[in-house]
């Protein structure tokens, strides 16, 4: 398995794991939108974990030059339990510290213990903040 920037090419296959992965993702989030927005910005960080010419999982950062973010976190459900979400999840933080980012942030819906569970064991902490939006698009 190997890890790359994302390509054009790689979009309808993306865009179904995604559709699979997050399947209550408000509008805002629909995958083919998100995919093309992340070509647009930071194409770099944008990754898919390759098994042969299958995208078996993702993993979308960004760096706003202050703190850095992860989105998108998937592994396709036939490649769970084998450790390519910590493996995806560690590669990100790799491209966000070569660029100069020394803080990484992530959100996760407070009902996902699981998730949640994840993150912690790669040394994530809850931190004591509220998480706002305002939809501008």
């Amino acid at each position: 398995m190997i890890i790359r920037p994302a390509t054009v090419a790689d979009r309808s296959s993306v865009v179904a794991l995604w559709e699979t992965v997050f399947p209550d993702d408000p509008p805002h989030n629909a995958p083919p939108k998100v995919f093309d927005a992340k070509l647009a910005v930071q194409d770099d960080m944008l990754f898919v974990a390759m098994d042969g010419d299958a995208v078996a999982g993702t993993t979308m950062a960004g760096y706003d030059g202050h703190r850095g973010w992860l989105h998108k976190v998937a592994v396709s459900p036939q490649y769970r339990g084998r450790g390519l979400a910590t493996v995806l999840v560690r590669h990100a933080i790799r491209a966000l510290r070569s660029a100069g980012c020394t803080k990484v942030n992530l959100q996760i819906r407070t009902t996902n213990l699981e998730v949640r569970q994840f993150y912690e064991s790669l040394g994530f902490e809850l931190e004591d903040r509220l998480s706002m939006a305002r939809h501008i698009g």
